[in-house]
């Protein structure tokens, strides 16, 4: 029987590559645009609606948070790209440092984009999936936000972004579990 919460903690915050840790875990950086459901996703699969911050206001994760998952893996909350309200010079820095991590962090073991399903896949989403392939990443997508996506219309918003993106990809949404036990069992895999 596939679990449909895993015990997650906050563990640690960094700026760069270099202040990360060594965990000694499988690692699942979570790229997707601001507001896109990062932080339900985590609290989602935790069952814990207070563990990583949620909030209406996009932009809102500056640093590389580092959640652990039962000691099976560590999920990597990056900042959302495509909004945030500072200075071009933060968010080449930003860049820079995500950069940094997502290419020489020896501990990654797939990347995990987040999709909104409400809306068509966004030019930032496809940006971010271009940069992903032109450096041959491992990578998983999660749609998020299925709860508003009307019943008859959940299997036509996967296979779109299958169609557009290929590989796994799985639904998630944050009001009920539902697909939790599919993506813990998905993560599982990948960490072997």
């Amino acid at each position: 029987m596939a679990e449909k919460f895993l015990s997650g903690k906050f563990i640690i915050s960094a700026e760069k590559l270099s202040q990360c840790p060594t965990f000694n875990l499988p690692e699942f950086p979570l790229l997707g645009r601001s507001n896109v459901g990062k932080s339900s996703f985590i609290n989602g699969i935790a069952n814990h609606r207070k563990l990583a911050k949620t909030s209406n206001t996009p932009g809102k994760t500056r640093l590389i948070n580092f959640f652990d998952f039962s000691g099976k893996f560590m999920i990597a909350d990056l900042p959302g790209y495509g909004y945030a309200k500072v200075s071009k010079e933060a968010q080449n820095k930003w860049q820079k440092y995500l950069e940094e991590y997502l290419l020489k962090r020896e501990e990654i073991c797939s990347l995990i984009q987040f999709i909104d399903g409400r809306h068509e896949i966004q030019k930032n989403d496809y940006q971010m999936r271009e940069w992903v392939m032109a450096y041959n990443l491992p990578i998983i997508t999660i749609v998020t936000k299925m709860d508003y996506v009307p019943k008859n219309k959940t299997l036509n918003v996967i296979k779109s972004v299958e169609k557009e993106f290929g590989g796994v990809v799985l639904p998630f949404s944050a009001t009920d579990n539902r697909y939790n036990e599919q993506i813990l069992a998905t993560l599982s895999e990948l960490s072997e």
